[in-house]
């Protein structure tokens, strides 16, 4: 079965401060953050990530995620399918998938005050 393929920015107007904002919430940098370590760099769908929230939220996750150029999404009618745009990230902003992959999948790193 072909999907659509519902493209975010082209790689060279790619925008920092989108890309920041998206990753600002720990859900999509949750997102970002398994599929940053799955090299693989498969088609996932939605429903694959556990997400704990409701499936109207993460479609609008997932479409923040695109329209910050992060992510493509496969429109197949009954579902949608997610892929890593690695190559144009790594293209635009190098090492920012090696930050996400190194993040604590508990989330970010806290500082112990001492």
């Amino acid at each position: 079965m072909t999907g659509k393929n519902l493209a975010g920015p082209k790689t060279d107007v790619l925008d920092l401060g989108a890309v920041f904002r998206a990753l600002a919430d720990e859900h999509r940098r949750s997102v970002m953050t398994q599929l940053a370590a799955d090299h693989s760099d498969n088609e996932r769908g939605c429903n694959s990530f556990d997400l704990p929230i409701s499936k109207q939220t993460q479609t609008h996750h997932f479409r923040v995620l695109r329209e910050a150029g992060l992510i493509d999404e496969i429109d197949y009618g009954n579902r949608k399918g997610i892929r890593l745009r690695r190559a144009d990230i790594e293209k635009r902003f190098p090492g920012l998938l090696a930050l996400l992959e190194a993040e604590p999948s508990g989330g970010p790193l806290v500082a112990e005050r001492g």
